[in-house]
Protein backbone atom coordinates (compact mmCIF):
# COMPACT_ATOMS: atom_id res chain seq x y z
CA UNK A 1 0.00 0.00 0.00
CA UNK A 2 1.59 3.43 -0.98
CA UNK A 3 1.34 6.25 1.72
CA UNK A 4 0.18 9.36 0.66
CA UNK A 5 2.18 12.56 0.98
CA UNK A 6 0.77 15.83 1.90
CA UNK A 7 0.55 17.51 -1.44
CA UNK A 8 3.38 19.47 -2.99
CA UNK A 9 3.38 22.51 -5.19
CA UNK A 10 3.52 21.92 -9.07
CA UNK A 11 7.43 22.23 -10.11
CA UNK A 12 8.91 21.26 -6.13
CA UNK A 13 10.44 17.75 -5.44
CA UNK A 14 10.52 16.57 -1.95
CA UNK A 15 13.74 16.24 -0.71
CA UNK A 16 12.92 15.58 2.75
CA UNK A 17 10.62 15.21 6.01
CA UNK A 18 10.87 17.66 9.45
CA UNK A 19 11.39 15.26 12.26
CA UNK A 20 12.47 15.77 15.93
CA UNK A 21 13.11 18.98 17.63
CA UNK A 22 16.93 18.59 18.69
CA UNK A 23 18.23 20.77 21.60
CA UNK A 24 17.45 24.45 22.96
CA UNK A 25 18.08 26.57 19.64
CA UNK A 26 15.70 25.29 16.98
CA UNK A 27 17.76 22.60 15.50
CA UNK A 28 15.58 20.45 13.68
CA UNK A 29 16.53 16.71 12.41
CA UNK A 30 16.01 16.52 8.84
CA UNK A 31 15.29 13.09 7.36
CA UNK A 32 16.13 13.19 3.55
CA UNK A 33 14.15 11.60 1.30
CA UNK A 34 16.57 12.22 -1.77
CA UNK A 35 19.78 9.98 -3.29
CA UNK A 36 21.56 12.93 -2.73
CA UNK A 37 21.66 13.50 0.90
CA UNK A 38 25.27 15.86 0.58
CA UNK A 39 22.84 18.40 -1.22
CA UNK A 40 21.51 19.76 2.11
CA UNK A 41 24.98 21.46 3.10
CA UNK A 42 25.04 23.38 0.50
CA UNK A 43 21.15 24.95 0.61
CA UNK A 44 20.40 28.55 1.71
CA UNK A 45 16.97 28.43 1.66
CA UNK A 46 13.68 25.56 1.31
CA UNK A 47 10.36 25.82 1.01
CA UNK A 48 8.78 23.73 4.60
CA UNK A 49 5.40 23.08 3.64
CA UNK A 50 4.18 26.49 1.90
CA UNK A 51 6.88 28.47 3.93
CA UNK A 52 9.91 30.03 2.14
CA UNK A 53 12.57 29.54 5.13
CA UNK A 54 16.51 30.59 5.43
CA UNK A 55 19.12 27.87 6.59
CA UNK A 56 21.53 29.36 9.18
CA UNK A 57 23.22 25.63 9.77
CA UNK A 58 23.05 22.17 8.23
CA UNK A 59 25.01 19.70 9.32
CA UNK A 60 24.93 15.33 8.96
CA UNK A 61 23.90 13.70 11.88
CA UNK A 62 23.80 9.90 11.12
CA UNK A 63 21.38 8.82 8.23
CA UNK A 64 19.81 12.80 9.26
CA UNK A 65 20.50 16.11 8.91
CA UNK A 66 20.60 18.56 12.12
CA UNK A 67 19.08 22.02 10.47
CA UNK A 68 18.77 25.37 11.90
CA UNK A 69 16.40 27.79 10.03
CA UNK A 70 16.88 31.66 10.25
CA UNK A 71 12.77 32.32 10.87
CA UNK A 72 12.49 29.46 13.68
CA UNK A 73 15.24 30.38 16.59
CA UNK A 74 14.14 28.56 19.30
CA UNK A 75 13.04 25.04 19.72
CA UNK A 76 9.05 25.66 20.74
CA UNK A 77 8.98 27.24 17.85
CA UNK A 78 11.07 25.01 15.57
CA UNK A 79 9.34 22.00 16.47
CA UNK A 80 5.94 23.38 15.15
CA UNK A 81 7.51 22.07 11.86
CA UNK A 82 7.94 18.38 12.25
CA UNK A 83 6.12 16.57 10.35
CA UNK A 84 6.56 19.34 7.02
CA UNK A 85 8.04 17.96 3.68
CA UNK A 86 10.96 20.15 2.88
CA UNK A 87 10.68 21.19 -1.06
CA UNK A 88 12.69 22.66 -3.92
CA UNK A 89 12.77 24.16 -7.22
CA UNK A 90 12.63 21.15 -9.55
CA UNK A 91 15.67 23.43 -11.83
CA UNK A 92 17.49 22.79 -8.30
CA UNK A 93 17.32 18.54 -8.61
CA UNK A 94 20.73 17.21 -8.79
CA UNK A 95 21.74 16.23 -11.91
CA UNK A 96 21.49 12.76 -13.17
CA UNK A 97 23.83 10.55 -15.76
CA UNK A 98 21.82 9.55 -18.77
CA UNK A 99 19.50 6.63 -18.46
CA UNK A 100 18.93 7.69 -14.69
CA UNK A 101 15.30 9.06 -13.98
CA UNK A 102 14.14 10.57 -10.52
CA UNK A 103 10.91 8.56 -8.86
CA UNK A 104 8.70 11.50 -9.61
CA UNK A 105 9.27 11.13 -12.94
CA UNK A 106 8.63 7.36 -13.49
CA UNK A 107 5.75 7.47 -11.16
CA UNK A 108 2.55 8.52 -13.35
CA UNK A 109 3.67 7.21 -16.66
CA UNK A 110 1.68 5.53 -18.84
CA UNK A 111 3.53 1.90 -19.53
CA UNK A 112 3.04 0.03 -23.00
CA UNK A 113 3.86 -3.68 -24.16
CA UNK A 114 6.30 -3.17 -27.61
CA UNK A 115 3.13 -4.04 -29.81
CA UNK A 116 1.25 -0.60 -28.16
CA UNK A 117 -0.86 -2.39 -25.69
CA UNK A 118 -1.59 -0.15 -22.80
CA UNK A 119 -0.80 -1.86 -19.71
CA UNK A 120 -1.38 0.81 -16.73
CA UNK A 121 0.35 3.48 -14.94
CA UNK A 122 3.25 3.52 -12.73
CA UNK A 123 1.70 3.80 -9.29
CA UNK A 124 5.28 3.44 -7.16
CA UNK A 125 8.93 2.66 -7.70
CA UNK A 126 9.70 -0.32 -4.75
CA UNK A 127 13.24 -0.01 -3.96
CA UNK A 128 14.40 -4.08 -3.89
CA UNK A 129 18.36 -3.07 -3.55
CA UNK A 130 19.54 -4.83 -6.70
CA UNK A 131 17.29 -2.99 -9.32
CA UNK A 132 14.28 -0.89 -8.83
CA UNK A 133 10.86 -2.39 -9.83
CA UNK A 134 7.97 -0.46 -11.47
CA UNK A 135 4.53 -1.43 -10.04
CA UNK A 136 1.73 -1.04 -12.18
CA UNK A 137 -2.00 -0.68 -12.08
CA UNK A 138 -3.62 -1.92 -14.82
CA UNK A 139 -6.89 -0.90 -15.88
CA UNK A 140 -8.86 -3.46 -14.46
CA UNK A 141 -7.21 -3.11 -11.13
CA UNK A 142 -4.37 -5.62 -11.21
CA UNK A 143 -0.89 -4.96 -10.24
CA UNK A 144 1.94 -5.94 -12.60
CA UNK A 145 5.47 -5.51 -11.75
CA UNK A 146 7.84 -4.76 -14.08
CA UNK A 147 11.62 -5.15 -12.90
CA UNK A 148 13.33 -1.78 -13.92
CA UNK A 149 16.22 -3.73 -16.26
CA UNK A 150 17.46 -2.14 -19.40
CA UNK A 151 15.94 -6.17 -21.34
CA UNK A 152 12.48 -5.29 -19.98
CA UNK A 153 12.26 -1.26 -19.75
CA UNK A 154 13.11 -0.86 -23.56
CA UNK A 155 11.71 3.39 -23.40
CA UNK A 156 11.25 5.88 -21.08
CA UNK A 157 9.79 9.04 -22.18
CA UNK A 158 9.31 11.34 -19.38
CA UNK A 159 7.92 14.36 -21.43
CA UNK A 160 5.70 12.27 -23.83
CA UNK A 161 4.42 10.42 -20.19
CA UNK A 162 5.12 6.77 -21.56
CA UNK A 163 6.99 3.80 -20.95
CA UNK A 164 7.70 0.96 -23.46
CA UNK A 165 8.27 -2.27 -22.19
CA UNK A 166 9.13 -6.01 -22.92
CA UNK A 167 7.75 -8.92 -20.61
CA UNK A 168 8.95 -11.84 -20.68
CA UNK A 169 6.06 -14.51 -22.37
CA UNK A 170 3.02 -14.84 -20.19
CA UNK A 171 3.84 -12.38 -17.68
CA UNK A 172 0.59 -10.14 -18.56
Amino acid sequence: MTKLLPSVPDGRIVIGRVGAAHGIHGDLRIIPLTDFPERFVGLSEVMVGDELLHIVSAKPQGKNILMRFREYGVREEAQRLTGRLLTVAREEAAPLDEGEYYVFDIIGLTVYDEAGNELGIVENVLKTGSNDVYAVRSENGREILIPALRAVVRVIDVPGGRMTVRLPEGAH
